[in-house]
């Protein structure tokens, strides 16, 4: 999919690519790395910040789209605005999540959950991924190879749950990860060449995980550019077979 070494190029290349939450983190590393491949003819992005460091990369290949990910008639609109420019989108990787915002903190025991907080993960981090995958499968019809990846969280597994707390972040992403494990099975029938799957990160140092950033041991920790270079060597080895699976930065795959 994504490699610039001479011998991985031509169908693993993604011509035209869109990456959803592109404002900054992990999705504007991304776009920074994708930027610097030669194949890569359109990149697609969307963010809510328009304060983002994203709008000021000048590059004719780059197109930047406003969108909010819990609103369907949004993404619709970009998938339209797409769909004006290019029949088909090679690669579409989800970046978009929530772990804390405002008065939204993980919890630590079943005496801090709110209905309204579990909501607001689910509408962000499940729901959001699910409704893109319906509108973005038009543009994934056709008979090159092609990926649809998203971000999910190796805490969302529920086989390794082994401390609890962090209720809504964890439940939200075991749902993510089933609504994209059930995407691939239907995307087999309709999108035969897409691949399907999501992906852990590791504890990246971006403002999602900062706050907690000193949990973590320094070698566990990774940059942004190391974090993104990981997954798009991931991305590029992935086969057919591999679609409805979830995959950790290294390769190895999770347990749900």
């Amino acid at each position: 999919m994504v490699n610039s070494t001479p011998e991985r190029q031509g169908e693993c290349q993604p011509k035209a690519a869109l990456i959803v939450g592109a404002s900054q983190g992990i999705g504007l590393e991304f776009v920074r790395q994708l930027l610097k491949i030669e194949q890569v003819e359109r990149l697609y992005t969307t963010y809510r910040n328009s304060g983002s460091e994203l709008l000021q990369i000048s590059d004719p290949r780059l197109r930047c789209l406003p969108m909010e990910i819990t609103d369907e008639s949004q993404i619709a609109a970009v998938v339209q605005a797409i769909q004006a420019e290019t029949p088909v989108l090679h690669t579409v990787i989800n970046c978009v999540g929530v772990l804390h915002e405002g008065s939204l903190q993980p919890e630590k025991s079943l005496r801090h959950l709110k209905a309204e907080q579990l909501l607001r993960y689910f509408q962000i981090n499940s729901i959001g991924a699910v409704l893109l995958a319906k509108q973005v499968q038009p543009l994934l019809k056709h008979s090159e190879r092609a990926i649809l990846a998203t971000i999910s969280a190796k805490i969302g597994s529920i086989g390794d749950n082994h401390l609890g707390g962090w209720y809504g972040y964890r439940a939200s992403k075991a749902a993510l990860n089933m609504f994209m494990r059930t995407t691939a099975i239907e995307y087999q029938r309709l999108c035969p060449r897409t691949i399907v799957v999501t992906l852990h990160p590791g504890t990246t140092d971006t403002q999602l995980s900062r706050p907690f950033k000193r949990q973590v041991k320094p070698e566990q920790l990774f940059s942004v550019e190391r974090t993104v270079k990981q997954l798009l060597e991931v991305l590029d080895r992935l086969q057919e077979r591999d679609s409805g699976e979830f995959f950790s930065w290294d390769g190895n795959r999770l347990p749900w």
